[in-house]
């Protein structure tokens, strides 16, 4: 057992180099709650962030990658749900989250029987709390004049490599997260496309109700 004042066999520092933007991890998303709620919109459960100077709203996301060389190297972004210069934060934060949505179950971005429609609904932001699906990292700048990972994009049952990735994401202990009126509904993955260029692969519960300035609300 160690003793207080023997660190060798304390874990080493971890590398803090950014991850190559463009690389395609299974990311586990979880949110921290600010304590923010608005019924009218369906903003329950104090998950939502409202920024004090800007009053924009959004949700404060951590997500976590789950397999390969960059496993357990964690990003934060900020999905928007409100700003008060106008819809378009909001809408990106929409589109993020219905491709999301997408990734962790399987959905088509092109599907839109009545199956995948249901699978894009959810009942609230704790189906998006511990959402487990494929995305890309990218390159954003910091407030200290650097630069950090972010996540913008999920990657779709469209992409080539979506297949291979989604079985690192269930290998990982990735759950699926459907409702259960339509998991029996949805179709498996997609065979993956032989010859395809390859990306860098990489490495819920809901919670009780941080207040910072979204990256996204410019």
């Amino acid at each position: 057992m160690s003793t207080w004042n023997d660190f060798n066999d304390a874990d080493q520092q971890p590398s803090f180099e950014l991850i190559p933007k463009g690389t395609i991890a299974p990311v586990r998303m979880s949110i921290k709650p600010g304590g923010f709620d608005d019924p009218a919109q369906g903003w329950v459960g104090g998950y939502a962030t409202q920024n004090f100077d800007s009053g924009s709203v959004y949700l404060s996301c951590e997500f976590v990658i789950l397999e390969g060389p960059f496993v357990k190297r964690k990003m934060w972004s900020n999905i928007g749900l409100y700003s008060a210069k106008g819809p378009n934060w909001a809408n990106m934060g929409r589109t993020f989250i219905r491709a999301a949505l997408n990734s962790a179950r399987n959905i088509r971005p092109t599907d839109n029987s009545p199956q995948a429609a249901a699978a894009r609904r959810i009942a609230g932001f704790h189906e998006l709390d511990g959402l487990t699906f494929i995305a890309r990292v990218d390159i954003d700048s910091d407030d200290r004049g650097g630069y950090k990972n972010v996540i913008k994009l999920a990657i779709e049952p469209d992409h080539p490599d979506y297949a291979k990735l989604r079985g690192m994401l269930t290998g990982a202990g990735g759950a699926v997260m459907l409702p259960q009126s339509i998991a029996t509904h949805i179709p498996p993955p997609a065979p993956s496309v032989p010859g395809a260029t390859q990306g860098s692969f990489s490495g819920s519960s809901p919670r009780a109700a941080g207040v910072g300035k979204p990256a996204w609300a410019q």
